[in-house]
């Protein structure tokens, strides 16, 4: 059976705090925060203002070309201008949101110094890594499904079939 595990709004900006600080205490600063939708998009909007660094979005998760690809190619050639960008999504959970990501940047030309990652939860078993995390879990032991506070307004089916979409990591 799969178990919510409902992130209290305190505990999220608790975590864009974290994230926060880390970019503060960093020698790598980032020009902008590219927020990878849907997950990514509160995050980035709150991590902006805890930062003051603008925000930009990509829309990955609706599988819409002219939403994913084409802005990362406007992206990559922003990174070969020299700026730094730090994409942000909510979760790196099995790594293929991140790894499509910086597949499509590195076709674009992507400079590689240019580009980081963060997210709120980092799977340590993910086949991507990232730069910076606020809170690391093991999928091989913690299965439950994560309900930010953005996606608690969603009807409890919508959650449920989200969670049976992807099995392997509630499973």
């Amino acid at each position: 059976m799969t178990v919510f595990a409902d992130i209290p709004h305190d505990e999220f900006v608790a975590a864009v705090r974290a994230l926060a600080l880390q970019l503060a205490d960093d020698a790598w600063k980032p020009d902008f925060i590219i927020g990878i939708g849907r997950g990514g998009l509160a995050p980035a909007v709150y991590l902006s203002h805890a930062t003051g660094l603008p925000m930009l979005s990509v829309d990955y998760s609706s599988q819409v070309k002219d939403f994913a690809d084409e802005p990362l190619v406007k992206l990559a050639k922003r990174s070969q201008a020299g700026e730094r960008l730090l994409f942000l999504d909510d979760i790196n959970d099995s790594g293929r949101t991140i790894a499509h990501l910086r597949g499509a940047l590195q076709a674009a030309e992507a400079r590689a110094g240019g580009i980081r990652f963060a997210t709120l939860i980092d799977n340590v078993s993910s086949a991507e890594k990232v730069d910076y995390r606020a809170r690391t879990i093991d999928r091989t032991t913690n299965k439950d499904w994560f309900v930010f506070p953005w996606e608690a307004v969603a009807p409890a089916q919508s959650l449920v079939e989200d969670a049976a979409a992807v099995p392997e990591r509630i499973a």
